[in-house]
């Protein structure tokens, strides 16, 4: 194996201290090649396990379990615009409890037009004392530091405020994920400002795995990431990983390099966006933790 220069480990060591602490981001369709994910995923990781619109709880529930018994640690999304009411939240935290061993999830708003019942936003869900009846201690919240392309800004920062104060409340611990992005530049605002703001929980940064430059285009800009692709245009070496399919070393050894010059930023690790093909993404990773 080829050693790389002491310098360059000295400048890598930041970003493989960040990647030491990676999740990623799956949907349940994803996992039926779960054996490319087990065989090169370190045991013990974080599985982000997506719920789309009107699909049957019971997918969710099996690929919940299927990675658990795997030995991974699954994280589905409870979505609260789709799900109609207090009876059927109760049913999928008590079938993902019971069935996969889930207890971390992460609660969102969801973006359809019409909730399909009497759950407008995540806030309304973690307020139902649901999460720890079923023995759930940990739910992840979606951030924006790019902000969202329906909701104003000001808007997400007081509804992130109370879904974190919330959270404590109730007795349950918080990981904020933020969106996908390509430049670091919002990202760190972003966390500076909710530690001016007095919010402590930890920070994983939100990056697209490798993906084709039309799919990294069509999410990027569902998700409202337009600044994110204004700074690629000024951003040479960026915009040549990213629309070639790797994944942006240059972006995120800025980000780990803040990190360790400004420890109180919280920036604790990394959600790759997988879109479609997790075992790129890892294997990426893997490559720069060189475990």
């Amino acid at each position: 194996m080829m050693i790389a220069p002491q310098s360059e480990s000295r400048e890598k060591a930041p970003l493989a201290d960040l990647l030491s602490h990676y999740s990623i981001e799956v949907t349940s369709r994803d996992l039926q090649s779960l054996e490319s994910i087990a065989a090169t995923l370190p045991q013990g990781s974080e599985v982000f396990v997506a719920h789309l619109p009107k699909e049957d709880i019971g997918l969710l529930v099996r690929a919940s379990a299927g990675l658990r018994d795997a030995g991974f640690v699954p994280v589905p999304h409870i979505v609260a615009r789709h799900i109609r009411n207090r009876l059927e939240l109760d049913t999928m935290l008590a079938r993902l409890s019971e069935e996969a061993g889930v207890r971390h999830a992460l609660v969102l708003g969801g973006d359809r037009d019409d909730a399909a019942g009497a759950f407008g936003s995540s806030l309304e869900l973690i307020e139902t004392g649901l999460f720890q009846t079923y023995g759930i201690d940990r739910i992840a919240l979606a951030c924006y530091p790019e902000g969202h392309p329906r909701i104003a800004g000001a808007v997400l920062d007081t509804a992130l405020t109370a879904k974190v104060d919330a959270a404590a409340r109730a007795g349950l611990d918080v990981l904020l994920v933020s969106q996908f992005l390509f430049d670091p530049k919002p990202l760190l605002n972003f966390a500076r400002r909710l530690r001016e703001r007095g919010v402590t929980a930890p920070l994983s940064v939100g990056i697209a795995g490798p993906a084709s430059r039309t799919k990294l285009l069509k999410y990027a800009l569902r998700c409202g990431v337009g600044a994110s692709l204004r700074a690629l245009r000024e951003r040479s070496e960026i915009a040549r990983n990213v629309f070639s399919g790797e994944t942006p070393e240059e972006l995120l050894m800025e980000i780990a390099a803040a990190q360790a010059a400004e420890p109180d930023l919280g920036i604790s690790g990394v959600h790759f966006f997988t879109f479609g093909d997790p075992a790129q993404s890892i294997h990426w990773a893997e490559q720069q933790v060189d475990r």
